[in-house]
C-alpha cells in the first residue's frame, strides 16, 4: 500500500521560500518598471522648490554671518600676534644689546686679574690713585649688578610676550578652522540650492529669478555703468534724511543697486547684507561692525513706526538679515545669490528690529 501513497507536498521553507521571494520580488519591480508606478519622490512644484531654496538661502545668510564674525576676530588675532612678535623681536635686539654690555664687563674683570684688593693695595705704587680706582671699580659692580639685573628682567618680558602670542596663535588657529566649518556650511547650502533649482525647467527658473529681481544677465546689465535706468531713484530718501551721514549712506546704496550678492563681500562691486550697510555708511564716514548681529547694537533702537531713511532694518529671530531703510516701507539690501542689490518692502521677510545709528 506504501508504494501507492501519493506523494506528499514538500513545505515551502529555507531555499524554495528565498527563491520564491525574490522570483516576486523581481516580478514587482518589474512591473513597477514597466508601468512606471514606482514610488519614487514626486517631481516638486515650483513654489515647493522655491520655499526649499528660500530656507536653504536663509541658512545660509546665518552661517555667512558667523563666518563674517570669526573672519573679524580671526583678523584681530592676527594683528595682536604680528604685534606680540614684533615686540618680541624688539626687546631681544635690546636683550642682546645688553648681553654684549655684560660680556665685555667680565672680559675686562678677567683680564685685571681680580687679585684681592688688599694686595693691589699692597703692591701698589701710588696708594692714593689706587684707592681712587677702588671707588670707581666698586661703582663699575654697582653698575654691572644693576646691568644683570635688567637682563633678567628683559628674559621675563620676553618669556611672557611669547606666552601671550602663543595663546593668540591658539586663538587665530580656533578661528581659522571656524572659518573653514562656516564655509563648508554654507557652499553646502548653496549647491544644495543650486541642485533644487537645476529640478526645474528653464521657463521655471526663469519665473522664479525674475520674481526674485532679474535673471543673471539682467543683473549683469544692470550693474554695468550707465545701465540703470528703470532703477528706482533716490528722490526724497536722501532729502529726508535726518543727517546729512544717513543721506549718504543712502545714496551709496541706490548706486549699488543691481551688483551681485557675494557672501563675504564688503564692495566694491559686491555684498553681502551686512556687507552692502557697513560699506554704505563706510562712506559716509561711519564705522560699523561685521556682522548683523553686531550692527543691531551698534546704534540706538528704534520702534517701526518711527522709521526713517539711513535707518538699519533687521531680520528674522537670530538677526540673520539687514537691509538700509529708505523710507515709504522699503530699503535697500543684498538679497541672496538668486537675486542682485534691489530694494524691497520691509514685509518681504519677518521683520526683527531696527537700529539709527547717526
Amino acid at each position: 500500500m506504501a508504494a501507492h501513497r501519493k506523494p506528499g507536498r514538500r513545505s515551502l521553507g529555507g531555499h524554495t521560500v528565498r527563491t520564491a521571494a525574490t522570483i516576486a520580488l523581481a516580478g514587482a519591480a518589474g512591473a513597477t518598471g514597466f508601468d512606471g508606478t514606482g514610488h519614487a519622490e514626486p517631481k516638486p512644484t515650483p513654489a515647493q522648490v522655491k520655499a526649499k531654496v528660500d530656507k536653504l538661502y536663509q541658512e545660509a545668510e546665518a552661517a555667512t554671518e558667523k563666518y563674517n564674525g570669526a573672519q573679524e576676530k580671526a583678523t584681530a588675532a592676527e594683528q595682536r600676534l604680528t604685534a606680540l612678535r614684533d615686540e618680541a623681536a624688539r626687546k631681544t635686539a635690546r636683550l642682546n644689546t645688553a648681553r654684549e654690555s655684560l660680556g665685555s664687563m667680565a672680559a675686562a674683570e678677567y683680564r685685571s686679574g681680580g687679585l684681592d684688593p688688599a694686595m693691589q693695595l699692597a703692591l701698589s705704587d701710588d696708594p692714593d690713585e689706587y684707592l681712587d680706582g677702588a671707588a670707581f671699580a666698586e661703582r663699575a659692580g654697582d653698575r654691572q649688578s644693576a646691568a644683570v639685573s635688567r637682563v633678567r628682567k628683559q628674559l621675563r618680558e620676553i618669556e611672557q610676550l611669547r606666552g601671550a602670542a602663543r595663546v593668540e596663535l591658539t586663538s587665530l588657529e580656533t578661528r581659522q578652522a571656524e572659518l573653514k566649518r562656516h564655509r563648508k556650511t554654507i557652499t553646502g547650502k548653496l549647491d544644495a540650492a543650486r541642485r533644487l533649482l537645476s529640478q526645474l525647467t528653464a521657463q521655471e527658473r526663469a519665473r522664479l529669478e525674475a520674481d526674485a529681481g532679474g535673471t543673471a544677465d539682467t543683473r549683469a546689465s544692470r550693474a554695468s555703468a550707465g545701465a540703470r535706468d528703470g532703477l528706482p531713484a533716490p528722490g526724497s530718501a536722501t532729502t529726508t534724511a535726518p543727517h546729512s551721514r544717513a543721506a549718504a549712506a543712502v545714496s551709496y546704496a541706490y548706486s549699488k543697486l543691481g551688483s551681485p550678492y557675494v557672501w563675504g563681500a564688503t564692495g566694491p562691486n559686491a555684498f553681502d547684507c551686512s556687507g552692502l550697510v557697513l560699506a554704505a555708511y563706510r562712506s559716509a564716514g561711519v564705522s560699523l561692525p561685521r556682522t548683523t548681529y553686531a550692527q543691531i547694537d551698534a546704534g540706538r533702537r528704534v520702534a517701526r513706526s518711527e522709521l526713517i531713511p539711513g535707518d538699519l532694518v533687521f531680520f528674522y529671530s537670530g538677526i540673520t538679515h539687514v537691509g538700509l531703510y529708505i523710507g515709504d516701507g522699503k530699503m535697500i539690501h543684498a538679497p541672496n545669490p538668486s537675486a542682485p542689490v534691489r530694494v524691497a518692502p520691509l514685509d518681504e521677510m519677518p521683520y526683527a528690529g531696527a537700529t539709527r545709528v547717526v
